[in-house]
């Protein structure tokens, strides 16, 4: 009953900002469990062409880079379009691309707001809008297609750094997979979100480059792992998550549950 219950073999996913941090991390989980093919996505054709090299070498499955900016709509659907001309079903979709954006409140410009909002919130919508017909064909109720977007802690407790832009659109994906989830559920596509503290990317300069002082204001004693976040990714994708349905599951070393207010510095 319980044979091959995080497995993800024979799959297909596509991981947005995959060729770095949280998205590399996602990305070689799922090869690790067996996916077929794991589609990256990066700003820069090198770097993704880099990572997808380094992990198709590693694992068993392939992972194939599509280097495309995927913040404005024609990128978005650029996206869909390579997908679509390759794969006629696409079992899971990791809306991990993001952007960070900081300043006083009242130095705060325009261009930080909407840069911010339409890269973490605006384009995990329009990507999954344009990608729900490969989606739906490969799910069913024996096996749902899997949405999993990559939230923050940030959009849940009160961060003291002035992302405001961060903060709002995180707590919008956090709200926005809940209103996903109702809507695709009865088309078996599954969706759910992830919520990271602390991993070392180059968003999170502060856990990449100091992680023992980052460690210290972690209830766990430490930050998060790739096998932390690959872990959490592995279960909402695999059989094992089949049943949660709009959830965000904090990955963060107990920061958001240990930490309600806003008191010391930022956390990722």
């Amino acid at each position: 009953m319980f044979k091959d219950l995080f497995s993800l073999q024979g799959r297909v996913a596509l991981v947005t900002g995959g060729s770095r941090g949280i998205g590399k991390m996602i990305a070689a989980g799922f090869l690790s469990q067996g996916a077929a093919k794991v589609y990256i996505t990066a700003r820069k054709a090198g770097p993704c062409e880099a990572t997808a090299k380094e992990l198709t070498a590693k694992y068993g499955g392939e992972c194939i880079a599509l280097p495309i900016d995927i913040s404005t709509m024609a990128g978005i659907e650029m996206l869909a379009a390579e997908i679509k001309k390759r794969e006629p079903k696409l079992d899971i979709l990791v809306n991990n691309a993001g952007a960070a954006w900081g300043a006083d409140f009242d130095e705060f410009r325009e261009s930080g707001w909407d840069k911010v909002m339409n890269l973490n919130l605006k384009t995990p919508f329009f990507l999954t809008k344009a990608l729900a017909a490969p989606l739906r064909a490969a799910a069913s109720a024996e096996k749902p297609a899997k949405v999993i977007n990559i939230a923050s802690i940030d959009g849940i407790f009160v961060n003291p750094m002035e992302t405001y832009s961060y903060a709002a659109s995180k707590a919008g994906l956090i709200h926005l997979t809940r209103r996903m989830a109702v809507k695709l559920i009865g088309d078996h596509v599954v969706v759910s979100a992830i919520a990271p503290g602390p991993f070392k990317s180059d968003m999170n300069k502060a856990a990449r480059d100091n992680a023992d002082e980052v460690s210290k204001r972690v209830p766990s004693g430490r930050i998060g792992t790739d096998e932390d976040m690959a872990g959490a990714a592995i279960y909402l994708a695999s059989r094992a998550g089949d049943y949660v349905v709009g959830a965000t599951i904090p990955v963060d070393g107990g920061i958001v549950y240990a930490n309600p207010g806003i008191k010391g510095d930022g956390w990722g």
